[in-house]
């Protein structure tokens, strides 16, 4: 499958699931994650820009003061987000984008964030590369993530689900983001794993 076809796939995978998504997650935000959202969004400051923001689930937790820009891959998913922005009274700018390929100028925004999204980046690595690209010096990466977990028998079951998820959603459970931050050099500021290391978030500053 050509890499045109197979992204033209993903994105008919999540507009389909796009008016199901919210129940999805706030499933895994109640069992899983937690406060992540919130502890994510409540360092974000100045201009933002929020990768994949999906249906929009972290618009509100935002500081009043942010600039917020936010894209994502899926139509029908933005379209989600653009209702909540406008039922919300946020005047976030909402557009198609794709993280590997982030149509900004180099450091653009003082802010980058991706929550619970870059598993299904295919491609997370060159993802990371360019959320540092139009980072601007001394900017924040606040990311968060499911990962591979720490637990040996929970690793086996992310296998078998992936067999399934990665060829029908592109959705990837033995990810390390952190792994790609460090690599692309920014500093770790504040990092917290937990649920058997499965829920992994962090904040990192891009070098001055």
């Amino acid at each position: 499958m050509s890499s045109v076809s197979r992204q033209e796939k993903l994105r008919r995978y999540w507009d389909r699931h796009s008016r199901s998504y919210d129940q999805q997650m706030a499933f895994a935000d109640r069992k899983f994650f937690g406060d992540t959202r919130q502890w994510i969004c409540d360092q974000a400051r100045g201009e933002v820009l929020e990768v994949a923001v999906g249906t929009g689930l972290n618009l509100h937790r935002y500081p009043e003061d942010v600039r917020l820009t936010g894209i994502d891959f899926s139509p029908a998913m933005l379209e989600q987000a653009r209702m909540r922005a406008e039922r919300a009274g946020s005047a976030a700018d909402l557009r198609l984008g794709d993280a590997q390929e982030l149509e900004f100028p180099d450091a653009s925004f003082d802010t980058v964030v991706c929550t619970f999204s870059l598993c299904a980046v295919p491609d997370d690595r060159v993802a990371v590369g360019q959320m540092w690209r139009v980072l601007r010096p001394g900017g924040l990466l606040l990311l968060a993530d499911h990962v591979v977990s720490t637990a040996l028998f929970a690793r086996a079951v992310q296998r078998l689900l992936e067999v399934v998820s990665v060829p029908v959603g592109g959705e990837n459970f033995r990810r390390r983001p952190l792994l790609h931050v460090r690599e692309q050099g920014f500093d770790i500021e504040r990092h917290e794993r937990f649920k058997l290391g499965i829920v992994e978030r962090l904040a990192a500053r891009k070098p001055a």
